[in-house]
């Protein structure tokens, strides 16, 4: 690990440059298509995270503020405010229900082979920053592309203590996501930019201890707000250093000890993380460390008929890393269920899907959910920890009343790059959302289409328009 031996390469700069220079054309065909399908997830799980408890907090937090109209909307909330407040309101939003997209990573040295949720901070900030500016739907898809790119390098290139020892990368990465974001789309020279990137390092916080609680999307919901914040303040002529990430009292350094420069430097764009190693959509609304066993558990349900109440036993073996995010093991509200792999399979068992219907603090204190969580240990498997801490390898191992035996091992989970969702698979996750948002079905086909075409679109109003209220 890189401990900035290489304070002479310009990191920042270079940071700087390709968020300037790169343009719509830079992107492949795969490239767009990936992120259109993030952005469509993205808008959906705005909407459901609207009507969360976190939403009614953030609103009423908005009326405390006493805010004026402002030009950027708040998605579900029925109003536009000034763009920072309006990238908060939809990060807090996007990452409410644990259900956003998450970044796979290229080192093998990386825990659970996953480093950061990408779209909840670049989504909002584009968003915002792109209503203001009145962008094209081309230039909106490339200031995500390019705030996603930024946040996901900068988290390949930190040293792996920095999530290790309690850093929430979406949280501390998405803020210079949220500030390369609005840049491209404000206008700006790579010094500014440069400037905007620093003062946005200066904001980048946020702890896992809070995982399992209102404060985990609060958490992305600061960093997008921080980057438009940052933006902003740059285009006053606010002054801040011009190597933040690179410096001896740097991002890098202070937060991780150290970087490897070769994850970042000549790496931008080349490839784009989309395209390699891949962003996760997410097929249930719980941590990705409980997917690939949870699509492995559904394939077992259908392929052997289990049913929840001809169930004995459960072991689901995992290598040692993956308990220390899903913590919960007898969860008490739906915030500890997405965290708690113990519920993860008692709610397939029982009803076969796990939806943001399954995700309740109802489902969570029912008696027959809590009598099945009961007949699952979850622990550390040998095999599952020979496979490696980049890979989320889960095994199980079930045992009927009947006497039967029946196991299976998944890597991977659906929506992965290994087993991905197609667009009209996400167009379902998104109707789904907004269907438990109260969105009619009609509208929000109408945003699925939207999306669909979205380098077709001159401006970003007619997407505004239907995301503002869920009427």
């Amino acid at each position: 690990m890189n401990q900035n031996k290489a304070v002479d390469i310009e990191l920042t700069k270079y940071v700087a440059e390709f968020v300037v220079e790169t343009t719509f054309a830079d992107l492949s065909a795969e490239v767009i298509e990936l992120g259109k399908k993030s952005i469509l997830d993205g808008f959906g799980l705005a909407l459901s995270g609207s009507v969360a408890k976190s939403g009614e907090l953030v609103r009423q937090h908005l009326g405390d503020l006493g805010l004026a109209d402002g030009a950027a909307t708040v998605i579900g909330g029925g109003r536009k405010v000034a763009p920072r407040f309006a990238a908060f309101a939809n990060g807090v939003g996007i990452h409410a229900d644990d259900y956003d997209d998450t970044q796979l990573a290229v080192a093998k040295d990386r825990v659970y082979g996953l480093l950061t949720h990408p779209t909840a901070p670049a989504l909002p900030a584009a968003f915002a920053i792109g209503e203001l500016v009145r962008s094209s739907g081309k230039d909106f898809m490339l200031a995500y592309h390019l705030g996603v790119e930024v946040e996901c390098k900068i988290a390949e290139a930190i040293a792996p203590r920095h999530y290790q020892t309690g850093f929430h990368a979406t949280a501390t990465c998405g803020t210079f996501a949220a500030a390369a974001a609005s840049a491209r789309l404000m206008g700006f020279d790579v010094a500014t930019t440069q400037r905007a990137l620093s003062i946005a390092g200066s904001q980048s916080a946020g702890l896992r201890e809070n995982f399992g609680t209102m404060t985990k999307p609060f958490h992305a919901g600061r960093s997008s707000e921080s980057g438009v914040a940052a933006a902003q303040f740059a285009s006053y002529g606010w002054t801040a250093t011009p190597r933040i990430l690179e410096a001896p009292r740097g991002f890098f350094a202070a937060a991780g000890g150290g970087y490897d420069q070769s994850a970042i430097f000549d790496k931008l764009g080349a490839p784009w993380t989309f395209a390699n190693p891949g962003i996760s959509i997410k097929p249930h609304p719980s941590g990705s460390l409980t997917h690939p066993g949870m699509t492995e558990m559904l394939r077992l349900i259908k392929e052997h008929g289990i049913r929840a109440e001809d169930v004995k036993h459960v072991r689901v073996g995992t290598n040692s890393n993956m308990p220390n995010a899903l913590i919960h093991h007898r969860p008490k509200d739906e915030l500890q269920a997405k965290f708690s792999m113990e519920f993860c399979m008692a709610i397939l068992l029982l009803e076969g899907r796990a939806g943001l219907n399954e995700f309740t603090d109802a489902a969570v204190e029912r008696e027959d959910v809590k009598a099945m969580i009961e007949k699952v240990d979850f622990v550390i498997d040998d095999e599952a920890e020979a496979a490696g801490y980049h890979l989320m390898t889960t095994l199980i191992d079930i045992e009927l009343k009947d006497g039967r035996k029946i196991s299976g091992r998944a890597d991977f989970g659906k929506g992965s790059p290994a087993f991905p969702m197609s667009y009209d698979e996400v167009a379902g996750k998104f109707r789904e959302n907004a269907e438990f948002a109260g969105m009619s079905r009609s509208k929000a086909d109408e945003i699925v289409e939207l999306v669909r075409g979205l380098e077709n679109l001159g401006t970003l109003d007619d997407l505004s328009a239907r995301l503002i209220s869920i009427a």
